[in-house]
């Protein structure tokens, strides 16, 4: 259904003229640069952290190969998803007004004027917006609970449901003041305090001392 309404939405937004593929040019003005420099601090943390999270799923998955197939497949199409929302957006925009939208996407999407009647189109992307937000907390909030229950050892993970949640909310209200607040936080404070040692550094060092024990384990005795 998402899908849907991205390709709806797409094709709408070139039938109504509002791209400008000049907008797009000079490619790499300023070398490549700035491009490795906004991928390894920004796009490398959003949006593939999740996959970490659907990791805590994975093992209770019955078909290991095909759950990593879909898994590439989805990172692969979620790539492609955002390179084509980011030229969409500064081919309707412009490079300028898409740096200073705090949602570039909706303020193209409401820019659509097609047939005369056809226009108004935001409520589709914040129905978008708001349904893969539920999906994006109620996952993020099931692996928290799954996690928590494994470091404690509890059988039944209900009981850590209902103060996990009154800490997610009371957490999330104190968190930032504004959206500005949370974007700073977002881009600046929380790629360095979590999504790098939790997607990154922790992650890796998983998987050496897991190199190493099954080396070791498989290793013929002398």
């Amino acid at each position: 259904m998402m899908h849907i309404l991205a390709v709806a939405g797409f094709i709408l937004i070139l039938v109504s003229g509002l791209i400008d593929f000049t907008s797009l040019r000079p490619i790499l003005e300023k070398g490549i640069a700035p491009v490795l420099r906004i991928a390894y601090s920004q796009t490398l943390y959003f949006s593939f952290g999740e996959v970490i999270v659907f990791a805590m799923i994975f093992p209770y998955t019955k078909n290991v190969k095909k759950t990593a197939l879909i898994v590439f497949s989805a990172i692969t199409l979620n790539g492609i998803n955002l390179m084509i929302t980011m030229i969409v957006n500064i081919g309707a925009l412009g490079v300028a007004l898409t740096s200073r939208s705090a949602f570039p996407l909706l303020s193209t999407v409401q820019s659509i004027r097609f047939a005369g009647f056809l226009e108004r189109l935001d409520v589709f992307f914040m129905l978008a917006l708001i349904t893969g937000g539920f999906f994006k907390i109620g996952l993020f909030f099931y692996a928290t609970v799954l996690g928590l229950s494994h470091v404690f050892k509890l059988k039944n993970p209900s009981p850590l449901v209902f103060p996990i949640c009154l800490f997610v909310l009371f957490y999330s209200l104190s968190l930032a003041q504004n959206y500005f607040e949370h974007v700073y936080e977002g881009l600046k404070i929380i790629p360095f305090t979590l999504h790098l040692p939790f997607q990154i550094v922790i992650p890796a060092l998983l998987l050496v001392i897991a190199f190493l024990r099954n080396r070791k384990k498989y290793s013929p005795s002398l």
